[in-house]
């Protein structure tokens, strides 16, 4: 692309525009009331004020940009290209997708409360996101006990449908066996939902009088199980540590910046209490300060359900009135701004109290981090000394590897990734053991590695990168079959064994010669080897379960006569286990796609 052209041709209205390297990839993406003066102005004396400015300009091969009608417009369009093409030189708010919701799915007849990761705009109430995944589960759990929610996906129930084992066991009340109305399942769907908007009085008062007449009546498992109750939404309650006068919904944004992050602090505050804090990391630059609060406004907004009227701020961010007119929808407005005085200055200053206490902890943190990374990094600095091997600069990279099977069966190898103290787990690799047959580590460990390394030679972009030590989980003779592999392909790589005592903790580093290293002296490679240890077996035993798991369920099925891959994967798909399949009747097997009468008796000859 000519650049000088180009913007000859720009024109002068709203509009987004998306620059490109000389690949082809987005590196950033902006928004504009005028195209034609935004877009030049990165190739003027703009583009050079700033590092940040000068290292993008210095990139752009090419430019694009779509017009819009009006720059309320441009900016839903920005925030969604954004978040599509999430541009090196944005910023952005970093891994968005990962924090898990609360759904409650209000468009079935008979809705469920379940974790998700995918926010759709469909007719179900979200809540959240949450940054603490076992705390959702926790609420979950809790609501489906109290209120007995459903449990199964089925969404409609035909005469004659048989109650699964959720009724049998007082975890369902029958809604397939018409033994609730809907009625009086919504008004339990109804306290859910006020319960998750933090509304938690009215749940705890009927659980107190149920619980009271429980033990009234001697009913004193149902009255143990009815306090433990109210116990576990007490201790959520407690994160409530403000409240207001008046119920009011607001959220609260404050940044936080500690010396290698930035993040966002969410407090949330719902009918009037504080339900907590929420924190967002974020991908950005120092010079990035001032951007940083409409950035997340818009990025984390455009993805949340339930937008609340007031958003307070420490500080009002660029292009308010913007952001306001942007998250108003539905005949509802959104004011941002920050209080001066009254209830609502005491929680902003409350929030930003506890935000300085975050940082200071988080920097405290990272200080620690940083001297257990320098304390590491000396220690194997002596070792690769003392063995002959050079001391490098930057962090060192470490692989490690582990096999795991089942008596010799469906073996597997794991290959895991360190640099420094980090995992990296983009990095690693799972090994399906091809050529050994039978318990045999030895035999499988040195397939992987020779497979591995081969792979490197070859040029292969995902194991390209060579490490600079290799921890094997052994002694002596993991070492020598791994170096034994590396010699015959001409690679020169300190590999080390991890020794354990009788307690299988790792008492010592054992190189090739026999030389053993006491870590009684390096209790910070200690730390960082049970580390390693524990995710390298964590990550063998987690593909071997799923592979043995994988190849059990088909081996059982594939042997029934008649029953290919088609109608397996539709009998697993319809009844998600083997155990349902065995104690489902003819009737129900035949709901399963493609199962004749004919498949249904095999099935449960097969099993008889």
């Amino acid at each position: 692309m000519n650049i000088k052209e180009a913007l000859k041709n720009l024109p002068d209205c709203p509009g987004v525009y998306l620059h490109k390297d000389r690949l082809g990839h987005v590196i950033y993406v902006g928004k504009a009331i005028s195209l034609k003066k935004r877009v030049r102005q990165y190739f003027s004396t703009y583009g050079k004020s700033t590092a940040k400015l000068r290292a993008l300009v210095s990139q752009i091969a090419e430019f694009e940009y779509i017009t819009c009608s009006s720059e309320m417009e441009a900016l839903a369009l920005e925030c969604n290209l954004i978040k599509r093409y999430m541009p090196k030189y944005n910023v952005l708010l970093r891994d968005d997708k990962t924090y898990p919701y609360i759904k409650v799915t209000t468009s079935e007849d008979f809705p469920r409360v379940l974790k998700t990761r995918i926010l759709k705009k469909d007719q179900d109430r979200y809540f959240g996101p949450y940054t603490d995944a076992s705390a959702v589960g926790e609420i979950i759990n809790l609501l489906n006990d109290i209120y007995c929610i459903k449990r199964c996906s089925a969404k409609s129930f035909p005469a004659g449908f048989t109650p699964c084992l959720n009724y049998h066991i007082k975890e369902c009340e029958g809604i397939c066996a018409g033994k609730i109305s809907r009625e009086e399942y919504m008004e339990k769907v109804d306290q859910v939902l006020s319960f998750l908007g933090g509304n938690f009085k009215p749940v705890l008062k009927d659980l107190q009088q149920k619980m009271e007449e429980a033990s009234k009546k001697l009913e004193f498992e149902k009255a143990a199980k009815l306090r433990n109750q109210i116990m576990a939404i007490n201790s959520i309650a407690e994160k409530q540590r403000v409240s207001m006068t008046r119920d009011e919904d607001l959220d609260i944004l404050v940044p936080v910046f500690t010396e290698e992050n930035s993040s966002i602090a969410l407090f949330p505050v719902r009918n009037g209490k504080m339900l907590g804090r929420e924190l967002f990391p974020m991908e950005a630059d120092l010079e990035d300060k001032d951007q940083l609060i409409s950035e997340f406004i818009k990025q984390y907004y455009l993805a949340f359900a339930n937008v609340p009227p007031e958003i307070l701020v420490l500080k009002e961010p660029l292009q308010k009135e913007l952001l306001e007119e942007f998250l108003s929808k539905d005949g509802r407005k959104v004011k941002i701004y920050t209080p001066m005085r009254g209830a609502k200055k005491a929680l902003l200053d409350l929030a930003i109290k506890d935000s300085a206490e975050l940082a200071k902890t988080l920097d405290d943190k990272i200080a620690m981090k940083k001297e257990k990374q320098e304390a590491v990094k000396e220690a194997f600095d002596k070792i690769r000394s003392a063995l002959g091997y050079d001391v490098l600069s930057g962090e060192y990279r470490v692989e490690s590897y582990d096999i795991s099977n089942t008596n010799g069966v469906d073996s597997v190898g794991a290959m895991v990734v360190f640099s420094g103290l980090k995992p990296v787990k983009k990095a690693y690799r799972r090994f399906k053991i091809k050529t050994i047959t039978g318990p045999d580590d030895y035999g499988s460990l040195r397939e992987m590695l020779s497979r591995r390394f081969k792979r490197a030679l070859e040029g292969d972009e995902g194991f390209k990168t060579l490490p600079d030590m290799i921890l094997m989980d052994g002694g002596l003779g993991q070492v020598t079959s791994a170096e034994k592999v590396l010699k015959d392909l001409g690679i020169d790589i300190l590999v080390l064994g991890m020794a354990k005592d009788d307690s299988h903790r790792t008492r010592a580093l054992v190189s090739s010669s026999g030389m053993e290293i006491p870590l009684k002296d390096y209790p910070y490679i200690f730390s960082y080897l049970g580390t390693v240890q524990e995710e390298v077996h964590r990550f063998a035993i987690s593909y071997h379960h799923n592979l043995h798991k994988k190849n059990t369920i088909n081996s059982v099925l594939d042997d029934i006569p008649g029953i290919g891959p088609k109608k397996r994967n539709a009998l697993l798909a319809h009844f998600k286990s083997v155990e349902a399949i065995k104690a489902a009747s003819l009737e129900e097997l035949m709901e399963a796609e493609g199962i004749t009468q004919k498949n249904a008796e095999a099935i449960k000859n097969f099993f008889s």
